[in-house]
């Protein structure tokens, strides 16, 4: 059923606390408008930086603001959100399942922390296990909508800033800050020397919590071969790329969706959908063999992306929304959310709110 409609004239916030969020949520804030609904952001944290807002974009700078503006619904893209936060709270995900283990002893992306009230799942390889989860806990629900993170990657580049006449390759190098898991503080020979041989034109992109040391020595490297690139917004970036060199990031599996080849370096899940390699030698061969696009590759490549995404109409925002106001008008009765003392405690005095 089409519960867009009942947008209107409702309000969302949208809650953040990374830079990355922006992008993320933005395609929703587009069909929110759209709809006529209005929305609000607030941004959680030292982390996030007003600047990337526009002035189009409302900001509520303080708990009580928000309270006051009484929100239907608050999407988060974070891990947690505190219980004092009105409206129903609605899960859209910072990245896909990269298969990294939490310190908790669990799979970190199917970690219940007990904060919202719906998940809107990315496709079938994480839809099945929240649906068991949900039905485990009885305080959530869960639906497919697909990531609205990606609605921008479907469409076209004609005003993409990195596109570039240049003939050669575009090599995508990202990575996770981990330093057990980044290949930057391993990489590090490799790719200097891939920016002095000249044979790609080489674009860099970090995660923003990577230690400023090794933003600042790959700044360092920069030159006609190699670009390093800050930016709240990857998708133009991936969607310029040829081939991508990475770690674990969970970038890497957005890049995969586009149905290009990814290069990993000592992936802690290497199945058939990656080019894994664990010696540092073997990179400029991988890349290579890589751009050469090898028919199996490309059919597990498929494979996987079915299951992962199998979204590329890029209205995967209309999806959330309408799955998000649905929950809301069907107002169904659903198992207390845990009280999680503990964590709201810190989450009030990380906001400094001791309000109600």
């Amino acid at each position: 059923m089409n519960y867009l409609t009942a947008t209107k004239n409702k309000k969302y916030l949208m809650y953040i606390s990374q830079n990355y969020s922006y992008a993320i949520l933005r395609p929703l804030q587009a069909q929110i408008l759209a709809h006529g609904g209005e929305v609000r952001w607030f941004l959680a944290g030292s982390e996030v930086n007003p600047d990337f807002l526009t002035t189009d974009e409302p900001r509520l700078r303080t708990i009580k603001d928000v309270k006051n503006w009484a929100p239907n619904i608050t999407f988060i893209p974070g891990n947690i959100v505190p219980s004092f936060i009105p409206g129903k709270k609605v899960a859209v995900f910072h990245g896909f399942n990269s298969e990294k283990r939490s310190s908790e002893g669990n799979r970190g992306h199917f970690t219940i922390r007990g904060c919202y009230d719906l998940y809107c799942t990315q496709g079938p390889n994480t839809t099945t296990r929240f649906k068991e989860l949900a039905k485990q806990h009885g305080f959530f629900k869960v639906t497919e909508t697909g990531w609205p993170t990606l609605d921008p990657l479907f469409s076209n580049t004609s005003n993409n800033p990195y596109v570039s006449d240049d003939p050669r390759p575009t090599l995508l190098i990202c990575s996770t800050f981990s330093r057990k898991l980044s290949l930057a503080p391993k990489l590090y020979e490799q790719i200097k020397h891939f920016s002095e041989q000249g044979k790609w034109r080489i674009l860099m992109q970090f995660h923003p919590k990577m230690p400023v040391e090794w933003v600042n020595k790959y700044k360092a490297l920069s030159n006609e071969n190699l670009t390093f690139i800050e930016t709240d917004n990857v998708l133009p970036l991936l969607q310029t790329a040829d081939v991508m060199l990475c770690d674990t990031s969970s970038v890497l599996l957005m890049f995969l969706l586009l149905r290009k080849p990814v290069v990993t370096f000592c992936n802690q899940k290497p199945l058939s959908h990656l080019l894994n390699i664990t010696d540092a030698d073997d990179v400029e061969a991988a890349i290579e063999h890589a751009l050469t696009k090898p028919t199996d590759l490309m059919q597990n490549i498929e494979s996987y992306c079915q299951e992962l995404h199998p979204y590329t109409d890029g209205q995967s925002s209309q999806r959330v929304l309408n799955a998000a106001n649905e929950f809301l008008q069907r107002n169904e009765k659903l198992k207390p959310k845990p009280l999680n003392i503990i964590r709201q405690l810190k989450m009030r005095k990380d906001l400094n709110y001791w309000g109600w």
